[in-house]
């Protein structure tokens, strides 16, 4: 049997990698009463369609969030910002982890936020690091209120296997103070 490429369900060892990506509290959150800044070289603000396009080494920084790319598009409706798409060679994303003490880096050339299906959405040489640990796909979806990761494989320009791949650092052997493993999981495997 051919492996389909797709990764639906992770063990909650393999999981914790990419779980801390993104909690609706952390993934450019509208309630947080914490603006989000944006500089660019260029800007485009088309207030009619609720469209704003930023090009040349965009940044956008909501407290310790960032986002950095080539080109970013925001669009608004009536409830607020609802959608994020950033482009890049790669576009770089990175954002404290729940427990504030880590970082969560991940890059691809596609990176999309939308507000209405609560999902960050990582395409194309997409790579997400934490604390050692490694995932990496084609394209990786993150739910940020069921924490439900989805990864797909797929042939790469760069050669790549085609396969999600992970590398998931050993726990330690006692759990430290804050009762999290070496992967930042709080479960057993």
């Amino acid at each position: 049997m051919k492996p389909s490429g797709k990764l639906c369900f992770l063990p909650p060892a393999l999981l914790a990698v990419a779980l801390t990506l993104a909690t609706p509290a952390m993934a450019f959150d509208m309630d947080s009463g914490t603006p989000i800044q944006v500089s660019a070289n260029s800007a485009r603000l088309d207030d009619t369609a609720g469209v704003a396009t930023y090009s040349g080494d965009v940044e956008l920084v909501q407290g310790r969030t960032r986002l950095e790319a080539d080109r970013v598009v925001l669009y608004r409706d009536e409830q607020g910002l609802s959608r994020i798409e950033a482009s890049g060679a790669p576009a770089h994303y990175r954002q404290p982890s729940r427990e504030g003490d880590a970082m969560t880096n991940a890059s691809a050339l596609n990176i999309t936020w939308s507000a209405r299906d609560n999902q960050l959405t990582f395409e194309r040489q997409a790579v997400i690091e934490q604390n050692g640990n490694t995932f990496k796909g084609n394209i990786i979806h993150y739910n940020t209120v069921s924490r439900v990761v989805t990864a797909e494989g797929g042939r790469t320009e760069t050669g790549g296997s085609g396969r999600v791949e992970m590398v998931i650092q050993p726990r330690n052997t006692g759990q430290s103070s804050n009762g999290e493993g070496s992967d930042g999981s709080t479960q057993g495997q």
